[in-house]
Formats: C-alpha cells, structure tokens, sequence
C-alpha cells in the first residue's frame, strides 16, 4: 500500500537517522522525493520546519514531521507492510532496541570524535560492550526478530554502516566473539532497501569526514594508503 500524499524527505548525506527513514520508505515500497542539504550551512527554509535544526524531516504534503523515530511510527501507522510487531509487549520490546540502537551510533560519534588514542580505545571497548549486549538478545536468523525484517533492523542498517569504512582504518575488535552479530550484520548489507539508503559515493564522503575531524581515528585514517 501507497499514500497518495506527496512525501519529501529532508537529508543529508552522512545523517544515519536519514538512512533509517529511508529503509523503512523502501520496505514499504512508498516513492518519496529525497532532499539534501548542508547542515553546515542550513537553508533559512529547512530552520523554519525543523526546530531541532536536524535531519530527517519529512514533509506530508508540506506539513513537516521531524525526528527520525517519530517519521518512522508515522510511516508504520500509515502504510504496509507493518514493520513492528502486533504483539504490545513485543513491540515495546523492539521500541526499546531502536533506542538503544540510537546509543550505539552515539558511542560511535564519540569513538571517531576521541582526542587521544587513550579514550580512542576506551570508546572502542564502549562499543564493542554494546554489541556483546545485542549478541546475548539475538536468537535466530537473519534479521533482529528472525525472518521477519522489523523497525529494529531498519535502525541497525546504518549503524553497521559505519563499520564498513571504520574497517579499512583498522582492527578495533568491536564484534570479537560475536557470530550472531556478525551474521546480522552482513544480513542487513545484502538488504537491498539497506543498500539503497545511502548514496553511492558514502564511503568517501564519510572518510573525508573522519580525516576532517582532527581526531586520534583522523591520524589513523590518514595513514591509509
């Protein structure tokens, strides 16, 4: 099922919450008109309908909605397939790992923000705790909840993302004994509504994102070939 509305979705390249409304977008097979903008540089336009100053919003026939968890249960209320659970319990259940997951791309934020190699370390620990939680909940394949994909794998799409480009700048150990994460992981790459969330060029543009942070990860990053 489709809306009738005209929906446009307010981006920017490298904002995960975008891509996490996207994914739900695609898995809904609804066609929304995708706008970039520069967050360094914000349209007068995109303050006056974002109050937070933040990607995503989506506009419904010119009316914005802005946070992405909030766009996301809009677009869950209005059109399917549902992505969340009928049970409420369940449901609740997986509201609260689409938290967490927002706590997981915070701790990423401090990881490629650390200053020193000291607290560049320890925010890899952070990290890695947060997935050893996860791979204690996860008990079946492919996806969060096994082979229904839900909201909770659409919050983890991007997330995994970032590790696809902090791979190539070294060994971290975020998912050391970790099968169940991994595999969920490569999962939500082969999804095509994950895949397609994010422009082509990504990788680049969010490694040029790391070397401009001046950070403990920008020297690491910089001495890649």
């Amino acid at each position: 099922m489709t809306t009738t509305q005209k929906l446009q979705l307010i981006s920017h390249s490298l904002c995960p919450d975008v891509q996490r409304a996207a994914i739900v977008l695609a898995e809904k097979s609804q066609p929304c008109e995708r706008i970039d903008i520069d967050l360094a540089n914000k349209p007068d336009w995109f303050m006056a309908i974002s109050p937070l100053g933040k990607t995503p919003v989506l506009l419904v026939d010119g009316q914005p909605i802005f946070e992405s968890a909030v766009i996301c249960e809009y677009l869950d209320d209005t059109l399917l397939p549902a992505l969340h659970p009928q049970n409420a319990l369940t449901r609740a259940q997986h509201r609260s790992w689409m938290e967490f997951g927002s706590s997981v791309l915070n701790a990423i934020a401090g990881f490629y923000n650390a200053a020193v190699d000291d607290v560049l370390a320890a925010s890899a620990l952070d990290i890695h705790h947060k997935f050893v939680q996860l791979e204690a909940v996860l008990t079946k394949e492919p996806y969060f909840a096994g082979s229904s994909f839900s909201m909770v794998d659409a919050v983890f799409g991007p997330v995994f993302r970032y590790f696809d480009v902090l791979d190539k700048v070294g060994e971290f150990g975020f998912f050391k004994g970790m099968p169940k994460v991994i595999a969920w992981r490569v999962a939500l790459a082969q999804r095509a509504s994950v895949k397609e969330a994010a422009r082509s060029d990504y990788d680049e543009l969010l490694m040029a994102f790391l070397l401009a942070r001046r950070s403990a990860l920008s020297t690491h990053t910089a001495s890649k070939p």
